[in-house]
């Protein structure tokens, strides 16, 4: 098991939002100095500019070359990375892992980018067991059936509950639908208890955002919960 801190950025600034609705925000402040904090423990991180996912392009791919320059962090990216310039800038800028949401149903782009880049990632973003798309103001076709679709072109993907995403209400219960692929959970994980329950179902990886930002749970508690498992 692996441990992701996420930072969302809108308007350059670290923030939060609840269930994804833009105007439930809390800002929490400088991002690269986040980051710079938790270098300290990992080597990874969780990036998505909100602004590009709301806009449909990125918006602070600067803050996110920073945040490479600065710390030496490897960062998986999302939002907003809708097109192939897009993806290459991002690439460019140092990003490791490109993260395609709605994008990822256009099997052409996903395709090309697959072709030419490595470590694509998909984010199957669920809302009542179906996907959420259009910044998840609507809701397409079953998860597994778009997972099942879409793994022939990757094997990363981010299940993301849309519904506990920023509510801090402990994760969702779901049964492993997934084979060899890695597969990394989001969604209102708020306790060392939420990541061993995540490891027994069989995620590969956790994002953890707001429980980190509200002192919850500590990084370091987490960290060693994701040891532990991979001990297992």
């Amino acid at each position: 098991m692996e441990v992701y801190p996420a930072i969302d950025l809108m308007g350059g600034k670290a923030v939060r939002l609840y269930k994804g609705r833009r105007k439930d925000v809390k800002v929490y402040g400088d991002p690269v100095e986040i980051a710079e904090r938790f270098a300290e423990l990992v080597d990874k991180i969780h990036i998505v500019d909100l602004d590009g996912a709301f806009e449909g392009f990125p918006k602070n791919l600067h803050v996110v070359e920073r945040i490479i320059r600065e710390t030496g962090l490897r960062v998986q990216l999302g939002g907003g990375l809708r097109s192939y310039e897009a993806v290459a800038k991002a690439y460019e800028a140092g990003v490791e892992n490109v993260i395609i949401g709605t994008k990822a149903f256009d099997l052409e782009f996903l395709r090309r980018i697959t072709d030419d880049f490595d470590g694509i990632t998909v984010s199957l973003d669920s809302m009542g067991g179906n996907v959420a798309v259009r910044g998840w103001l609507e809701s397409g076709m079953e998860v597994k059936e778009a997972y099942e679709l879409l793994r022939s072109y990757v094997n990363r993907f981010v299940y993301t509950s849309v519904e506990r995403d920023g509510t801090l209400t402990g994760i969702e219960e779901i049964e492993m639908f997934w084979e060899s692929e890695e597969f990394i959970y989001a969604g209102g994980v708020s306790s060392a208890g939420d990541l061993r329950r995540l490891a027994e179902i069989g995620f590969s990886g956790t994002i953890v955002g707001k429980a980190l930002y509200e002192g919850l749970v500590s990084l370091e508690e987490l960290l060693e919960v994701a040891k532990c498992s991979r001990k297992g």
